[in-house]
């Protein structure tokens, strides 16, 4: 016998029977009577309970099913306890078993006899295929005892029908439906903030993204695992989410419940209520449940599609033998040894999902690659922006995999191809290595102007930081040919094919105004607008594909760690926050102060071992520049004398161009540093900055004020995860004989070395 929950709710509507009023009770779902499969009511099943009030009285008896289940022409029959008179009005076919022409009429109706001729059996025209309606009449007295339940099928013809004085009880009980009490004054209400206003201001990002994953599998097939993995990751990238694990909620919540099929059933319905709520507030709500039953899973679905939110089921599909091997709670070994009953796999079925969301594997792939999928998933069904990054931490590289090198790059011998200079082929690396990821390739038009008028990229509504434009020129007869092969191009560098650009896309480069945009300047002194000016006339746009890194073949790409390469090494040094510090001039004593005292105050903060990523700028830089190789060699003999911590510090090459566009170009370092795993970035004195070409058009002769560049990355758009450490005056103090941060109280004493100042003394 099984005991089903069923919950009350307010009448809906009625049905006056016999002038008696049955009002209306809403099913919550499609109930099955599990301990006799085939006897089931339908979703649309209708309830009505007998009152003489105008609003439900409480409930709390137990209503006992009866019938036989194996006559294929009807499915419950009626019992004694009701009324035949209140039958007889009710418009109901009522079909008797014990009829003497019963045998006959069943033959008659295989064969496709008319039932009419056969006399007392009409109801088997009713009980037919053809039955638009099925009646759940439940008959309730003042008492608490057992009283019967009538299933019954209504047409709607009109027929004189002959209901004989009683059928007896000859029978079997097949089930049990408990009835709760509920308060009938209850009723639903509205919020007053709605979902969309969640999304605009809950989180990272904007857009409603509530939802519930559900993960069902085996006891140990990895689900908790995934979904505490997946929760870690949506709250670090700023998603609000929430894992609901069974074991947790057996422990409160569910501490009720054992593990019958009715009780499990329970413990899916509670938590599939709760996850709704979560759902509903806008957070992902992530529930890792063995629910080995496929009708409880889609009950779980249905409460959710009922309130209008999404539910996607996730089956982590790991083999019994691999989980019962893993066994980490010992839980099968009881089971095999019979110290625990009704454990799935063993004793109970677990019924495979037949049609799953997403299908997960956990037994030859890592934790990481698992939840990246779950990633994957939700990125494609919106749930999440495409550029947040992959579960692992790592930043999506634009490298084709290994599995389709070798087919890509027999393409790109045969595809229409462009030259790159050494100038893009530094934008090529920036771009496949992932530092100005979510970007997947050089900018089509749409992106440019994006980034030239807002300083951002939009991604699923969320605003990513990109201040500066990464774009491949080209001339008038390079344009004219390669749109005339209506082909992707192969791009090459110095012959070689490095990467294959899809779908392309030409647009006319304005390049005055992109300077005056970018640089705040259209003057040819300036020694990136002159390079902007001698470009091509066009821009090609389009997604890309690299064959391989973009290597400089000197002593020096040792340095050239990707973002992933250097989230890695922190990783490996137990980093528990990383600070960059960009800079394209040789470290003086005034930049050590500055790094040595930002660890310091982290470590006041809390942080057991900040990292320190000192990330000299190694692409094109000006002529009176230090050159990269000098610069490195003196960052490696600070380390080694000590001046910075060597065992703290992580010293790599960032490999993007220089373009000294003040303000514009330091919110660029800083999200690619960002990119890079940096929790924090020291932003210095008149960063990116350049004297004016006319150094009499400015009072200091500065083409950028030297506090802008700190303010405005201060209030950036898109740069949220990365806390921003200013830049603190520090010189020469000529009394003390060493650096100090500047005390204006003494002024006199301080004597500022520039980088101007350093730069001159080195070439002397």
């Amino acid at each position: 016998m099984t005991n089903l929950q069923l919950d009350a709710a307010a009448a809906a509507s009625s049905y006056r029977v016999a002038g008696e009023i049955w009002r209306r009770i809403e099913l919550i779902d499609c109930v099955s009577v599990r301990a006799c499969p085939g006897v089931t009511l339908a979703e649309d099943t209708k309830i009505y309970m007998k009152t003489e009030s105008k609003e439900l009285a409480e409930i709390g008896v137990i209503v006992e099913i009866y019938g036989h289940i194996n006559e294929p022409l009807y499915e419950v029959l009626v019992l004694e306890g009701v009324s035949w008179d209140l039958l007889r009005s009710s418009n109901v076919v009522y079909y008797d078993p014990e009829h003497p022409r019963t045998r006959r009429a069943k033959r008659a109706d295989r064969r496709g006899g008319d039932a009419d001729e056969r006399g007392g059996v009409e109801a088997l025209e009713c009980m037919s295929s053809r039955c638009e309606e099925r009646l759940l009449l439940l008959n309730f007295s003042e008492s608490e005892r057992a009283h019967q339940l009538l299933i019954l099928n209504i047409t709607q013809r009109e027929k004189s029908r002959k209901i004989p004085p009683s059928i007896g009880s000859m029978y079997p009980v097949i089930a049990q439906i408990q009835v709760k009490r509920m308060c009938a004054n209850v009723s639903f209400q509205a919020h007053h903030v709605s979902r969309q206003k969640r999304g605009e201001t809950l989180g990272n990002g904007r857009g409603f993204r509530g939802c519930t994953v559900w993960l069902t599998g085996l006891s140990g097939a990895g689900k908790t695992s995934i979904a505490f993995q997946l929760e870690a990751f949506l709250v670090d990238n700023g998603i609000p989410a929430y894992g609901l694990d069974g074991d947790n909620v057996r422990t409160g919540l569910n501490n009720n419940l054992g593990f019958s099929p009715e009780d499990r059933r329970e413990n899916i319905r509670r938590v599939a209520e709760v996850a709704k709520l979560f759902a509903d507030s806008g957070q992902i709500c992530l529930c890792s449940f063995v629910s080995p039953f496929e009708e409880d899973r889609a009950m779980a679905r249905q409460i959710h599609k009922d309130f209008d939110l999404p539910f996607f089921e996730i089956f982590v599909d790991t083999p019994l033998d691999v989980c019962e091997a893993r066994d980490v709670k010992g839980l099968y070994k009881k089971a095999r040894q019979g110290s625990i009953k009704g454990f799935t796999g063993i004793d109970q079925m677990y019924e495979r999902p037949s049609n799953p969301d997403l299908v997960v594997t956990t037994e030859n792939c890592s934790l990481l690659e698992s939840a990246q999928r779950v990633v994957k998933f939700l990125q494609d069904k919106r749930v999440i922006p495409q550029d947040v990054t992959p579960s692992d931490g790592r930043v999506p590289e634009l490298f084709v995999p290994a599995s389709r090198l070798a087919e890509v790059r027999a393409e790109a011998e045969k595809l229409p191809s462009l030259e790159l200079t050494d100038y893009d082929a530094q934008w090529l690396q920036v771009l496949s290595e992932g530092w100005a990821a979510p970007l997947q390739g050089f900018m089509r038009e749409d992106q440019y102007l994006q980034v030239q008028h807002l300083k951002c990229l939009v991604y699923d509504g969320k605003e990513v930081n990109q201040s500066v434009p990464i774009v491949l020129p080209l001339g008038d007869k390079d344009k004219d040919r390669l749109e005339a092969a209506s082909a992707d191009v192969a791009l090459l560098h110095r012959g070689r094919p490095v990467a294959v650009l899809r779908s392309p896309e030409f647009y006319r480069h304005r390049r005055e105004e992109r300077c005056a945009w970018q640089f705040g300047t259209t003057n040819r002194g300036h020694p990136s607008v002159d390079r902007v000016m001698a470009s091509g006339e066009w821009l090609l746009g389009g997604e890309i594909e690299a064959l391989e890194r973009v290597r400089w073949r000197d002593e020096l790409d040792a340095y050239r760690l990707t973002p992933n390469e250097i989230r890695s090494r922190c990783r490996e040094m137990r980093a528990d926050a990383v600070f960059a510090f960009q800079l394209r001039n040789p470290i003086h004593n005034g930049h050590a102060l500055l790094m040595q005292d930002t660890r310091k105050r982290l470590l006041e903060r809390g942080y057991k071992n900040p990292v320190l990523l000192l990330h000299p700028l190694g692409g094109w830089t000006k002529d009176d520049d230090v050159p990269l190789l000098t610069r490195v060699q003196q960052h490696k003999a600070v380390l080694d004398e000590g001046v910075l911590d060597k065992d703290s510090t992580l010293l790599a090459i960032f490999p993007s161009p220089m373009m000294y566009a003040g303000p514009v170009e330091v919110q660029w370092h800083a999200k690619a540093r960002m990119n890079a795993g940096a929790n924090f970035y020291i932003v210095g004195r008149d960063p990116a900055g350049i004297p004016h070409p006319d150094k009499s058009a400015t009072p200091d002769g500065n083409l950028y004020d030297p506090t802008h560049g700190a303010r405005v990355l201060s209030m950036a758009r898109g740069l949220e995860s990365l806390e921003i450490i200013p830049f603190k005056v520090a010189a020469y103090d000529t009394a003390n004989k060493r650096m100090s941060f500047f005390d204006p109280s003494r002024k006199q004493d301080f004597d500022f070395i520039s980088g101007t100042r350093m730069r001159i003394k080195m070439t002397q």
